[in-house]
């Protein structure tokens, strides 16, 4: 484990007497903070879903062995009171099919105990999305190019109830070979859900019936030929959304219409710096729960890149980047204080914890890392 420089641990003591003497709703995380928490970490191994025990009192996490051994993981998700557990696992057949797996746990004393499990539309199932009403579960095929929808009654899936199989393609060869079906998200109003296709340059738009999990398409959302969408997430303001493209390494900032669930381009954002022209591939983002910052990550030229935010129109100005701890940042998030940002570095097999000032949302460059076995998702109870 990596001690924390002098640096970082002056700014995270800093950070945490301004929080405290800023008002009385902002020193109770600092109370809570001496509570340890259950965090599950998705393996891309065969390890499955780890377990650990969070202290952010100090920012460290102590293993507490495997808590559902599902193989090759590539994301986890709560449903809204934590009392399920979704999952993607990224397998090539499933049940006698070329199919990845949705899977669901029940939360019971931070243990996780199997409710159901799932073929999903396609191969390499990579991302699970749950509706605002937990009844709706979307899934994302990357190698098979598609997504299926899921009807969730007490936590357990029902077979596909929607599938589609997507044939755009980009004019990346070796990227954009084919559709390939990243991510799902839905709208603040629950009522449009978007699956970004990185291969086909797309963000697909559709109705969302929450009473029988049918999707029905409402348009499209076409970025930058070669840009490849990879995620999509929304601002705290409802109308603002962030879309990070993958293989150019840049962000679409959106406008969201919730007439018709359109998206409009509002700006382009460069994450690389200039002069760069290495291996890239931009990867996640994080928002703070007020709106106030906004941090993106990328991969092969490793790092995090901190905004500022203006709340009412998600307008970013840049504060800097800083490293990333390792490897290949799958996965970032803050934990529930939002001093400490962790990132999952997936070729390190390392999840590295950095101190965050809250006030100016500022990283520290340096920080601590723990094992864990290609890391891919971080995902705090």
């Amino acid at each position: 484990m990596k001690k924390l420089s002098r640096r970082a641990f002056l700014l995270t003591a800093s950070a945490a007497t301004l929080a405290a003497a800023a008002s009385t709703s902002a020193a109770a995380p600092l109370v809570a903070a001496h509570r340890r928490q259950r965090v599950f970490v998705a393996s891309g191994a065969r390890e499955g879903i780890l377990a650990y025990d969070w202290d952010p009192a100090n920012g460290e996490l102590a293993p507490a062995g495997v808590a559902a051994p599902l193989n090759s993981v590539s994301w986890i998700t709560y449903s809204r009171n934590h009392e399920f557990l979704f999952a993607a696992a990224d397998g090539k057949s499933f049940m006698g099919k070329h199919s990845g797996v949705a899977a669901s746990f029940r939360v019971v004393n931070g243990e996780l105990q199997p409710l159901s499990e799932q073929n999903s539309a396609g191969a390499g199932t990579c991302y699970v999305a749950l509706d605002h009403t937990d009844r709706v579960l979307l899934a994302a095929d990357y190698s098979g190019g598609c997504a299926a929808s899921f009807l969730v009654r007490e936590g357990k899936l029902s077979p596909a109830v929607w599938t589609e199989h997507y044939t755009v393609h980009g004019p990346n060869a070796e990227r954009q070979e084919s559709a390939h079906a990243h991510f799902a998200s839905f709208t603040p109003d629950n009522r449009f859900a978007y699956i970004n296709d990185l291969g086909g340059d797309v963000i697909h738009i559709y109705h969302v019936n929450t009473a029988t999990a049918q999707l029905i398409a409402a348009g499209s959302y076409h970025a930058k030929p070669g840009a490849g969408p990879r995620t999509l997430h929304f601002h705290p303001n409802g109308h603002t959304a962030y879309s990070v493209n993958e293989l150019d390494s840049t962000v679409d900032v959106l406008e969201w219409s919730p007439a018709d669930g359109g998206l409009a381009l509002v700006k382009r954002i460069e994450l690389l710096p200039e002069g760069y022209h290495g291996p890239t591939r931009a990867c996640d983002t994080v928002i703070t729960r007020d709106g106030k910052f906004v941090y993106f990550a990328n991969r092969d030229k490793d790092f995090l890149y901190s905004f500022r935010a203006e709340f009412a129109t998600g307008k970013l100005t840049p504060i800097g980047r800083t490293a990333c701890g390792g490897k290949t940042p799958r996965n970032f998030t803050l934990d529930p204080t939002e001093r400490w940002m962790l990132v999952a570095n997936q070729d390190s097999n390392l999840i590295s914890v950095f101190a965050r000032n809250p006030l100016s949302g500022a990283l520290a460059n340096e920080g601590k890392s723990f094992p864990a076995t290609a890391p891919m998702r971080i995902l705090f109870a």
